[in-house]
């Protein structure tokens, strides 16, 4: 075996793990999705005739209940990623400057600090969030009772719901964000900061004219993988609102998960999660266009 094949090999091997991973739990599941969705597919019934596009007609079908499960928690699921993802861009790219800007002892303590919560699972953020905002026993009313104030009813009243779970999605994923930011920050040549300085350029101007510019595509992947991440929630309002107030709270995938299991209609259930990945696509396809228009303006 000569040299190159031998290279080429190699990386064949390195590559093996992970391609055999997304064949198994991605590429296999996506198309088995898809199968199933073209079919009657009751979980009830042996027979699961083939129906082409039905489940998907039927979804778009004002009167049938895939439409109200699937449009319903689509504007719900909107909703918490136009709540969550600015934050989370946000949030995170002013910890990240916030911690860079600490003494090199002491860094590590509070990188260390804001990613812990991100090893927690959803169940343990839940509960730990219930617990703080419980409206009647929860220790943040119960504080703001000792002060004087008025009890607030922060998972059974809108919009004080939402604001509970962006809190608890905050506090649990912010930091993985902060993580990559703070990277990103440590490529910025340090020469440009200091031309920027001789030239008597202020801290908003460099951040605007050498820290953005740089790390522009490190946000362009935070923006991307923060709005997918936000489309996917489940585990927070399921666990902290059960949907609630009504089904003010009740997201898409939670519409899935009860059409699925709760209605036995596989097939559908199956349509309605395919519609959302292809509507996830497109909302990255979107943004990766918008965010990359400024920089070939400036190329052009």
């Amino acid at each position: 075996m000569n040299e190159r094949k031998k290279s080429s090999f190699t990386s064949f091997l390195f590559v093996l793990p992970y391609l055999t991973m997304f064949i198994l739990f991605l590429a296999i599941p996506l198309f088995y999705g898809i199968f199933i969705s073209l079919h009657d597919w009751n979980l009830i019934s042996p027979n699961r005739p083939f129906v082409g596009l039905a489940n998907y007609t039927e979804i778009f079908n004002s009167n049938s209940t895939a439409h109200e499960l699937f449009f319903s928690g689509l504007w719900n699921t909107f909703q918490f990623v136009l709540y969550s993802v600015p934050l989370l861009v946000v949030i995170g790219l002013g910890l990240a400057m916030l911690v860079n800007s600490l003494p090199e002892k002491i860094r590590f303590l509070f990188r260390t600090a804001y990613f812990i919560p991100y090893s927690i699972s959803v169940s343990v953020v839940a509960i730990l969030w219930l617990w703080m905002l419980d409206t009647n026993s929860g220790l943040v009313n119960q504080t703001l009772i000792k002060l004087g104030l008025d009890s607030i009813p922060w998972l059974t009243k809108i919009p004080f719901a939402w604001v509970s779970i962006v809190i608890a999605t905050l506090w649990w994923t912010i930091g993985f964000n902060m993580i990559i930011f703070i990277n990103a920050l440590n490529e910025v040549p340090e020469e440009m900061y200091e031309a920027a300085d001789i030239d008597g350029a202020s801290s908003w101007e460099r951040f605007l004219h050498i820290t953005l510019p740089t790390i522009r595509p490190v946000m362009l992947f935070v923006l991307i993988t923060s709005t997918i991440a936000s489309f996917n929630i489940y585990g927070q309002p399921y666990l902290m609102t059960r949907g609630g107030p009504g089904d003010s709270t009740e997201v898409l995938l939670m519409g899935i998960v009860e059409q699925a299991f709760e209605l036995r209609q596989l097939g559908s259930a199956s349509a309605m999660a395919v519609l959302m990945s292809l509507i996830i696509v497109g909302i990255s396809l979107i943004q990766l266009k918008v965010t990359n228009r400024p920089e070939k303006e400036a190329k052009e």
